[in-house]
């Protein structure tokens, strides 16, 4: 990394007497590809708003690329992908893309975009009759076009099937490799989990976690014990040594423990057919309930 291609200082956002953003700050490094982890509601896309200069904050400051947001939108150096963004119905796909490459100063080729997002098929084919996840390629083929050094994505893998997901991921991974930046919202924590080098974790409009994955699996600690039990009492559940917190879903039973060795012992003590055991570290998910008050 050379330097920051988003920073956010003390920024706060009001809608009314809802607080979307509160005191945020960030920095994202030149060459970083960060996860924005939150539940709904947590300032996640507005975050993403004010960095594109589309939003102005209530109070603070953004720079992105060391200008102000909609200038460097402007010079072509940011890409979007945004959770609702129209495309143009008549008009076909490589019509488009050409198009949108032809509003910036050194575009990849329309090829090229078409080819890293999937759609190279697509090209003669008119917008209004693909279908969801086609459409989601075809604003990926935009957001690169341009080749820009950030790219900005909202829940990028929405709709997208399986090969649509690894062809998007393959993308990012090879500009971010040159150096490039993503930044990208998502309700997809094993695709944080995978491809991200950092999660910044936002909670009623503040970052609660930002770290790498590890790090900020690392806060919440202890193991989780995963097995399987007829008829568990969830008060019997919440006395066991070390346990932090339980769920119970029909016969499946976790055990958040700060001492699983000790549950472990308990568990077995006080019931005759546990079955399935297994001890597992913190996932992701586990820090995202934990660090977020359990919200959705």
């Amino acid at each position: 990394m050379t330097g920051s291609a988003l920073e956010l200082r003390a920024v706060t956002k009001d809608y009314g007497p809802v607080t979307a953003l509160a005191d945020v700050d960030l920095d994202v490094g030149e060459g970083e590809t960060v996860a924005l982890l939150g539940p709904n509601g947590a300032g996640k896309s507005t975050l993403l708003s004010i960095a594109l200069g589309l939003r102005t904050p209530g109070s603070g400051t953004a720079r992105v690329l060391g200008r102000r947001p909609l200038e460097a939108l402007r010079a072509g150096r940011i890409g979007v992908l945004l959770q609702e963004s129209g495309l143009l119905e008549d008009v076909r796909v490589g019509e488009l893309v050409a198009a949108v490459a032809g509003m910036y100063p050194a575009p990849l080729t329309p090829e090229r975009a078409m080819r890293a997002a999937g759609v190279e098929e697509l090209a003669g084919q008119r917008v209004g009759r693909l279908s969801g996840g086609q459409r989601q390629r075809v604003r990926f083929a935009l957001c690169v076009v341009g080749d820009p050094d950030l790219l900005v994505l909202d829940e990028p893998t929405v709709g997208l099937d399986v090969e649509g997901r690894r062809a998007l991921w393959k993308e990012l991974r090879a500009r971010t490799g040159q150096g490039r930046t993503a930044v990208f919202a998502t309700h997809y924590l094993a695709e944080a989990d995978d491809y991200a080098d950092r999660v910044v974790l936002l909670a009623g409009g503040r970052v609660v976690a930002d770290g790498s994955v590890a790090t900020v699996k690392s806060l919440v600690g202890g193991n989780e014990v995963r097995c399987t039990l007829h008829d568990a009492d969830l008060s019997d559940l919440e006395i066991l040594p070390g346990v932090l917190r339980v769920s119970v879903e029909g016969r499946s039973v976790s055990l958040r423990t700060k001492d699983s060795d000790a549950t472990l012992r308990a568990l077995f003590a006080m019931f005759g057919d546990v079955r399935d055991v297994r001890v597992e570290s913190a996932d992701l998910e586990s820090a995202f309930v934990s660090l977020t008050g359990g919200r959705d």
